[in-house]
């Protein structure tokens, strides 16, 4: 069972950064509006027959096969020697690992080849898997939601990153943990993200605190009081897409933390930023600007199915190596799952 809630005390403005932000009014939610599921409203796929590893290496095809057809040439034979290098260097950067990570790896892959001695080619394989698990291996951090109840997860980023989708899919994954969920529809610019956080509301039983209209600041106070008065374990708000650049819209989000603070002085206590793998180097920028304007805990890195530059989590580890909580590699509501470095690197080179 999930509602649409509506604030009945007038939302908070959009102050400047420097303005004292007032917290809402207490009030209690009120329903106005059973959700209905859209007709067009997508079903979620089941692939039960494949694991999680087989999923993951069906959805890192297309960057195992721009990275792994090279590499296999390269580790085809032959001596260690410069051409040999360089030629690397050009695969690491065409799978998107960046200039900084590409480097790293090389002088770490050289510096490896000179201790263990090693002389063929096909010996390079090891020492290049190891070199990049020791690389993106502190991204691994699973995420404790056991530290505070209810846990506030505030979720950002850019238009199209999948960022209610994966809202869902999130809170089906703590559901089945044993938590109960509450879902915050803070993306108060688009009609259609409030609908489809509920489709996900009535895929996974949760309950979604929404307004018709209204503050993204008020729709977050509200849905943090409702979870502390029903006994939820976790609340997951969601936030309007915005690029970067545009400034006030950086500062509403921004606003939208420091409210949810005087609902809860110890939250948020995750700050998500979900990327779309497609976006490559870019992503990178993403993490570096919202991380500059939020203070990011974690990352959620989606559609890397659908793209060969998965190599960015290297760049990511290199450069901002804020924790990599969860990656996508499908449209299943089970194919959003925490990061673990070696099984990403097995299904590169496997």
């Amino acid at each position: 069972m999930f509602s649409f809630f509506q604030k009945k005390t007038p939302s908070p403005p959009v102050g400047k950064p420097d303005e004292a932000i007032a917290a809402p009014a207490e009030a209690t939610p009120e329903i106005v509006q059973s959700a209905e599921l859209p007709p067009s409203a997508p079903q979620p796929q089941e692939r039960p027959t494949l694991s999680w590893t087989e999923r993951l290496k069906a959805g890192l095809a297309k960057t195992r096969n721009k990275l792994g057809k090279s590499l296999a040439g390269l580790f085809g034979g032959g001596q260690i020697d410069e051409d040999l290098y360089d030629e690397l260097e050009t695969v690491l950067l065409t799978a998107d690992m960046g200039v900084d990570a590409t480097n790293h790896l090389l002088t770490d892959v050289r510096n490896r080849v000179s201790l263990r001695g090693l002389k063929d080619a096909a010996e390079l394989k090891d020492a290049l898997k190891d070199s990049l698990n020791e690389l993106i291996g502190p991204l691994e951090k699973p995420l404790d939601i056991s530290t505070h109840q209810p846990f506030i997860l505030m979720v950002a980023g850019v238009n199209g990153a999948g960022k209610t989708t994966s809202i869902g899919k999130l809170a089906k994954y703590f559901q089945s943990q044993g938590k109960s969920v509450l879902l915050a529809a803070g993306d108060t610019f688009r009609a259609a993200a409030r609908e489809q956080l509920v489709v996900w509301g009535e895929r996974n039983g949760v309950q979604v605190i929404a307004q018709e209209s209204g503050d993204a600041a008020a729709v977050a106070f509200d849905a943090v009081n409702a979870a502390k008065a029903r006994g939820v374990d976790v609340i997951i708000v969601d936030t309007a897409g915005r690029l970067p650049t545009q400034l006030h819209l950086m500062e509403e989000i921004k606003k939208v933390k420091r409210v949810v603070q005087k609902a809860d002085e110890t939250g948020p206590h995750e700050i998500l930023l979900v990327l779309d793998a497609n976006t490559g180097q870019n992503a990178l920028n993403q993490v570096k600007a919202f991380d500059d304007a939020l203070g990011l805990t974690g990352l959620v890195l989606t559609k890397l199915d659908g793209t060969a530059k998965g190599g960015v989590i290297a760049a990511i580890a290199k450069q901002r190596p804020v924790p990599l909580r969860f990656i996508g590699v499908g449209e299943s509501i089970d194919d959003l799952r925490p990061f673990a470095a070696k099984d990403y690197v097995d299904a590169l080179f496997e």
